[in-house]
């Protein structure tokens, strides 16, 4: 059964990989100008990411609290997306944050790397592990700003460190990485 969950979760995760990059043959005629296009850099194209990620979360002062992220997002020098969070500390508490984001990046309006800031808002669905239930049965309207990097790799591949404060957690960090189309 595990190995059978780790192959569907395998497929999911490289499906749009490979639906991306599915194309009709070219004519002679359109041969050169795909050369050229494919030589240029992906900065001049629109931007479609996702990543997954590592995340570390102050909701009480007294503990930290983990949990993995996975997002996507599309467009360059600003982007637009969805992140998903699932929080758990070791003792009974799970928290799921599904958030709307808009990222702005500082270098410009073809911009896919470096400094961004990023603003998110959505619902976190609190639940307890000994009172676990879907639909959570406590709902909390979240929002929160962050400030992180983009370190770009092979034009495609990327790492995100994040700082980020909000409500109702106080101060979080993460870590991303991800691909870009």
């Amino acid at each position: 059964m595990l190995k059978k969950s780790l192959l569907l979760a395998v497929l999911l995760i490289f499906f749009p990989i490979f639906a991306i990059y599915a194309q009709e043959e070219n004519s002679a005629e359109d041969a050169t100008e795909t050369e050229e296009t494919d030589s240029k850099p992906l900065s001049g194209r629109p931007d479609f990411w996702i990543s997954l990620g590592g995340d570390i979360a102050l909701y009480d002062p007294s503990k930290l609290y983990y949990g993995g992220s996975f997002a996507f997002g599309y467009g360059s020098g600003a982007s637009m997306g969805l992140k998903a969070t699932y929080f758990f500390d070791k003792d009974d508490f799970n928290l799921l944050e599904i958030d709307l984001l808009l990222r702005l990046y500082f270098s410009g309006r073809n911009a896919y790397w470096g400094p961004f800031i990023q603003f998110v808002g959505g619902a976190s669905f609190i639940n307890y592990k000994n009172d676990f239930a879907i639909p959570s049965t406590i709902g909390v309207i979240n929002a929160g700003l962050g400030f992180g990097w983009r370190f770009v790799y092979f034009n495609r591949f990327f790492v995100e460190p994040l700082l980020r404060w909000g409500y109702p957690y106080f101060l979080g960090f993460g870590v991303s990485v991800g691909i870009r189309f």
